[in-house]
């Protein structure tokens, strides 16, 4: 039972290990009860592996340590996936969480991350190179947060980073495709003429149609 509980224990520690943590927000709060007031901590802590995996998690605790701990489990549980682009975002996209609104760009090889506050911890957190950011809404660190990570959901993966070999055998096929045609067209060329003609004549019919 004991080497048991040790191989979870060391198999959590390499979960753990795979993830960087960053606190985005940590606050002292209190809340009214009967028999007064009640001391908490609120931490808001930003996960990620610097490959596209990116979290956040909010949660209280009587002590820092305990309210960091909580908030690590809840961000495991909501990882989302950043498709990223020769080092940067797929394309523009702005956003906009209550209070808080995010303007991300795709920036150029050697720009960096150009951004403050919350959006800079998780563009760095999710491993993207160079970016160019703007907080152009409230300065409330969870919002922001909140929206950035809207941002990163919306983006939508192209053929390129989402599945690379698969697009580069697309590439090759189609390649060798007009290699065959061509071929054909020079072995053959009243077969092309043909196809040529036919394909005026689908043009034109359709025309006469819409007509």
């Amino acid at each position: 039972m004991a080497k048991k509980n040790n191989n979870k224990g060391r198999e959590n520690l390499k979960k753990e290990e795979e993830f960087e943590q960053r606190i985005v927000d940590l606050a002292r709060v209190t809340r009214v009860m009967a028999g007064g007031k009640r001391m908490k901590f609120r931490a808001c802590l930003a996960i990620g592996d610097k490959k596209g995996r990116v979290s956040f998690g909010v949660a209280k605790g009587a002590d820092v340590t305990n309210a960091i701990a909580k908030a690590f489990n809840k961000a495991k549980k909501n990882l989302i996936k950043v498709p990223i682009v020769n080092e940067t975002i797929p394309h523009q996209v702005r956003v906009k969480f209550k209070s808080a609104k995010i303007l991300l760009r795709p920036a150029k090889k050697g720009t960096g991350v150009k951004a403050g506050g919350a959006v800079r911890i998780l563009c760095e957190l999710a491993g993207l190179a160079n970016v160019t950011a703007k907080i152009l809404g409230s300065n409330n660190k969870i919002n922001n947060v909140k929206a950035t990570i809207l941002a990163f959901k919306s983006f939508k993966p192209s053929k390129k980073s989402a599945q690379p070999e698969d697009y580069k055998q697309k590439l090759a096929d189609a390649g060798q495709q007009k290699i065959e045609k061509t071929k054909t067209m020079a072995e053959n060329p009243k077969e092309g003429k043909k196809s040529l003609k036919e394909k005026l004549k689908s043009i034109i019919s359709k025309k006469s149609e819409i007509k």
